[in-house]
């Protein structure tokens, strides 16, 4: 039975946390409670969801024991702040990933040079392990009976099992040697929220988060590929800029802005199809 629990600091601000065993989406019961008038920082969790959901309306695959979390909120914050609420979470799972795991497993410096063999943030909106899978980001929203806007901030960690049959590769915490349990993941998770959620200030501080996000961010300064609705761009990642969008070098010099996409590193970045 699911023993869920939130971290000191995340108590101390007020949270609150509904847990599960198992359920369809921890993501749509937290937009259920918001179109109910729930008035937000309400942590949803489970051991297990059988109807998850990924960027692209893409299935997410959540074997028993891993974690479902997802955060209902209410900010102050004008529609392109909003927006990069999934960098904050990013750099939340990282912080917290770096209070649970021995000391070097988590990029937290930009001048690292072997993001492939550490935890690292991928843009948009995903965490990997060794070069594979370990955690999706995925934000919702909707209208609350007010007219408010809540959003949904959806967070998928492969706490004891990476799943099978999907068209990447994956990773766990337990496959990597490191035995957690999808409890306490929450509960370093909500903590490190509050750090960065004070840190994004209802969008003031948008700048010190993307900086956060990049001194974790895997593959910058290497080649990549980019995906688009059939369509293929090849470069260099460079950055991401002041509104979070990838900024790439094309193989011409040519700097390209991308906005959404599909991301591919190292050899499989540089291979021709």
């Amino acid at each position: 039975m699911a023993q869920f629990y939130l971290g000191e600091k995340a108590r101390s601000a007020g949270y609150r946390l509904t847990g599960f065993d198992t359920i369809g989406s921890t993501n749509s019961e937290a937009l259920a409670a918001a179109a109910a008038g729930d008035f937000g920082g309400h942590w949803f969790a489970s051991l297990h969801q059988s109807a998850g959901r990924g960027r692209r309306g893409r299935e997410w695959f959540n074997p028993s024991g891993n974690l479902a979390a997802s955060l209902l909120i209410i900010p102050d914050a004008e529609p392109d702040q909003i927006a990069t609420l999934g960098f904050v979470a990013g750099v939340a799972i990282v912080s917290a990933l770096d209070g649970i795991l021995p000391q070097g497993v988590v990029k937290t410096e930009s001048h690292s040079e072997n993001f492939g063999e550490q935890v690292a943030l991928k843009w948009p909106n995903d965490v990997l392990a060794g070069g594979s899978k370990l955690c999706g980001i995925l934000l919702e929203a909707c209208k609350t009976p007010s007219g408010q806007t809540a959003v949904v901030v959806g967070c998928g960690v492969n706490v004891v099992a990476a799943p099978q049959g999907v068209p990447y590769a994956t990773a766990s915490l337990a496959g990597l040697g490191y035995v957690r349990s999808a409890e306490d993941v929450l509960a370093a998770l909500s903590d490190a929220w509050v750090g960065a959620f004070a840190i994004w200030d209802d969008g003031r501080g948008t700048a010190a988060v993307l900086e956060k996000w990049r001194q974790s961010a895997a593959g910058i300064g290497g080649p990549i590929t980019v995906q688009q609705d059939g369509a293929v761009r090849r470069g260099i990642f460079e950055t991401i800029d002041s509104t979070g969008r990838l900024i790439m070098r094309d193989d011409d010099g040519a700097r390209i802005t991308i906005t959404a996409g599909d991301v591919h590193f190292g050899a499989t970045a540089s291979a021709r199809s």
